[in-house]
């Protein structure tokens, strides 16, 4: 027996349920596959060793879909300021003043009561699939991934593990970086693997809660901290925090090998001193850093959204509030393609999905990249102009508050003079 559904969305992350919510909202008939549901959450246990800062635009639309009250319900740490500076050592730039090496976003200069919510992954997944388990027009299924995958001129015809077939007119890849049903649909990626690692280390700091999120640029790479929730009355006078450590493979074989005690002394020496004082590691992790871009978002009636379409560099967290962009511009698109009688498979539907989506995220993809080499640079001339650019970022308010509230999804286009800038870089002009 075939179950049909008007889409099927392989890939129960925070992309794929936010889809299915926002899906079947708008009256779509929805399929959800994932190999396994979210685990209950626990205010007792360490928080998840992946976080993201969801962005002020990220939130709307997620209290758009109903998952935010369940976020706040869980946990969620906002953060009301974001301190970059340039840590490179030099014989130039150490004789500037730090007005020229560093600079900081405060939400009370635009308006805004918070920058953004550092949340952990398995909070915003758990309350989106809650928010999806309660919508009557989608189906899930778990356990389950997609054994074959057949496009036909009417349908998609999708074969799970335990041989149930699914049939749609649409199906949607959210299933991460290493798609599969990206590779079922026989569409390609770009791949560009970094020579530096992201190592992420859950930590426990003393003091209070703090509300701002930092980044030192350094010659191996940045060096970050994010805010967490209070550690509780297991754990008094305590806050939990995340650090984000750039470096080559082989300095964080160095730093695995040490004891918690040892790197705990090494982080307080190598971080900047305005990191609190750390009083416990819970798990650390290294991540290999790459950027991807699928060579199409669509082929035939597979369409990608989120990793399975793009990964970048993770330096200022955006990956996943891009993805709930492609999110909101799918469900938006299709839900148009309801209202007027269009095939939801349409290709000049699906055209313009990837017309909007694919310079917004090519457009983030090279800025990360842009930031990735120049920080990473010890070239003197280049050593001088980042700081120049960070101090001229410090003394132009205006200027620098216009980028800060398009990078937060609060303006929906981007200043003109960031057009104007990237406009003479090769390879981005064309993008606006």
């Amino acid at each position: 027996m075939t179950q049909e559904f008007d889409i099927i969305i392989t890939g129960g992350g925070m992309v794929g349920a936010a889809l299915a919510t926002g899906l079947g909202q708008k009256g779509h008939k929805i399929a959800l596959i994932d190999l396994a549901e979210p685990e209950p959450f626990d205010a007792q246990s360490p928080p998840d060793i992946r976080v993201s800062a969801l962005s002020a635009g990220s939130e709307h639309y997620l209290k758009s879909l109903g998952a935010w009250p369940g976020i706040l319900a869980m946990r969620a740490t906002p953060y009301r300021r974001l301190g970059v500076w340039d840590a490179a050592a030099h014989p130039i730039t150490d004789r500037l003043p730090g007005s020229l090496t560093e600079v900081e976003f405060n939400a009370g200069e635009l308006g805004a009561t918070h920058l953004g919510h550092i949340v952990e992954n398995s909070v915003t997944r758990l309350a989106l699939w809650q928010t999806a388990e309660r919508e009557p027009h989608v189906t899930l299924f778990t356990g389950q991934s997609i054994a074959e995958l057949k496009q036909k001129d009417a349908a998609a015809l999708v074969t799970l593990d335990d041989g149930s077939r699914l049939q749609a007119q649409l199906v949607i890849g959210a299933d991460g970086a290493r798609s599969q049903l990206r590779s079922l649909a026989g569409i390609g990626v770009s791949r560009d693997q970094y020579q530096q690692q992201a190592m992420v280390l859950s930590v426990r700091y003393q003091g209070t809660p703090e509300d701002i999120t930092w980044q030192g640029f350094y010659p191996s790479g940045p060096r970050a901290f994010l805010p967490l929730h209070s550690a509780g009355k297991q754990y008094p006078g305590e806050a939990w925090g995340s650090l984000v450590w750039y470096d080559s493979p082989a300095r964080h074989e160095e730093l695995r090998a040490m004891s918690d005690e040892d790197l705990m002394t090494e982080i307080q020496h190598e971080f900047p001193r305005r990191l609190p004082e750390l009083t416990h590691i819970d798990a650390k992790a290294c991540f290999p850093i790459a950027r991807q871009h699928a060579k199409q978002y669509f082929l035939n009636r597979v369409v990608l959204a989120g990793d399975a379409a793009h990964t970048i560099n993770p330096l200022a967290g955006q990956g996943v509030n891009l993805g709930f962009q492609d999110a909101q511009c799918l469900q938006e698109l299709l839900a148009e393609a309801r209202n007027d009688g269009t095939r939801l498979a349409s290709p000049d539907l699906l055209a313009r999905y990837e017309q909007q989506r694919r310079p917004a995220n090519r457009r983030m993809m090279l800025t990360m990249d842009l930031f990735y080499h120049l920080f990473s640079n010890e070239i003197p001339p280049v050593h001088l102009a980042r700081n120049l650019g960070l101090g001229a970022a410090r003394a132009l308010p205006f200027a620098r508050n216009r980028v800060a509230r398009y990078a937060m999804g609060l303006d929906d286009q981007p200043p003109a003079m960031l057009k104007q800038i990237t406009s003479r870089l090769p390879g981005l002009a064309q993008l606006w």
